[in-house]
């Protein structure tokens, strides 16, 4: 197992994305390029410069949980360190998975100036949960990260338009914590076409998190037509952010990684991607990979 080499480990899908099984001690002895580090890029006008990965701790998540939290707090930990050395300091979390509490724990004794927090609120159309106010979910937020602010925040996956009438409660409340600087940008995570078209035109978004892979596996349209909707809110100035980069874990072949890093790097319109890391095997095969396409 020690002479595994890093194209036939991927291959073997012993340690996929998006929940696959979590590698081993043993397969985390890949050979790898320390001084190889993500770069960092400018998300489109919303003021922030991240990592081009972020480390994302929603594979398989909800209620309070993800393959991440599963890894338990040491290991997640370790990871979490291993990614920021490597230059991965975007962490994209969300109050569903339950994942606040681990990156704050992650990032104590790390400078805050070079980390980049983005976290998710849930929403309903008739803000039926208006009982507990934007802000106090956001201070809550914030207390389980141990952090003064919170970059950026996004509902949490619209699926259907018109949300731009219907979610003026969070919209608000939001807009309210980026003047209060609570928050430095606001903005939605789509799992819909028409939520996406109407992302793209909303002068209240700073951010956009579409799905975008060249499989058109959990998309909401076909590759050509997300890309060229992405191209318009780059030319509109919003950051997007790829996720589903691998189909949510359902193409981890080398070469479906190969063609979904390079589609989302040179074609989709992407600032950067989140990706679902559940171990330092994976992380360093995605910023050994990443860095090697971006330098062509």
């Amino acid at each position: 197992m020690k002479n595994l080499s890093r194209r036939n480990f991927i291959r073997s899908g012993l340690a996929g994305f998006a929940g696959l099984t979590v590698a081993g001690p043993n397969l985390l002895k890949l050979n790898y390029t320390p001084e190889i580090t993500v770069d960092r890029v400018k998300l489109g006008n919303s003021g922030l410069n991240v990592s081009r990965i972020a480390l994302g701790t929603g594979s398989r998540g909800g209620s309070k949980e993800s393959n991440q939290t599963r890894l338990g707090m040491e290991q997640f930990a370790k990871m979490a360190h291993h990614a920021y050395n490597r230059g991965v300091r975007f962490f994209d979390m969300a109050d569903s998975y339950g994942s606040h509490q681990y990156v704050g724990e992650a990032i104590k004794g790390l400078p805050r100036e070079n980390i980049t927090l983005l976290t998710k609120i849930w929403t309903h159309e008739d803000g039926s949960d208006r009982n507990v106010p934007v802000r106090e979910s956001l201070d809550r937020y914030r207390q389980e990260m141990g952090t003064d602010y919170i970059d950026i925040v996004l509902m949490h996956c619209l699926m259907s338009g018109e949300w731009g009438k219907n979610r003026t409660h969070y919209m608000d409340g939001l807009s309210k914590a980026k003047q209060d600087g609570i928050v430095k940008a606001v903005g939605v995570s789509c799992h819909n076409w028409d939520a996406m078209v109407e992302a793209v035109d909303n002068p209240w978004v700073d951010v956009i998190m579409a799905r975008i892979n060249p499989f058109q596996s959990h998309m909401d349209n076909t590759p050509d037509m997300v890309k060229e909707l992405l191209g318009k809110a780059k030319k509109n100035g919003i950051g997007v952010i790829g996720m589903k980069i691998f189909g949510e874990g359902r193409h981890v072949s080398d070469n479906e990684r190969e063609q979904s890093i390079k589609f989302a790097l040179t074609e989709g319109n992407t600032h950067c991607m989140t990706l679902g890391m559940e171990s330092i095997a994976q992380v360093d095969d995605a910023v050994d990979r990443v860095m090697r396409l971006v330098k062509g």
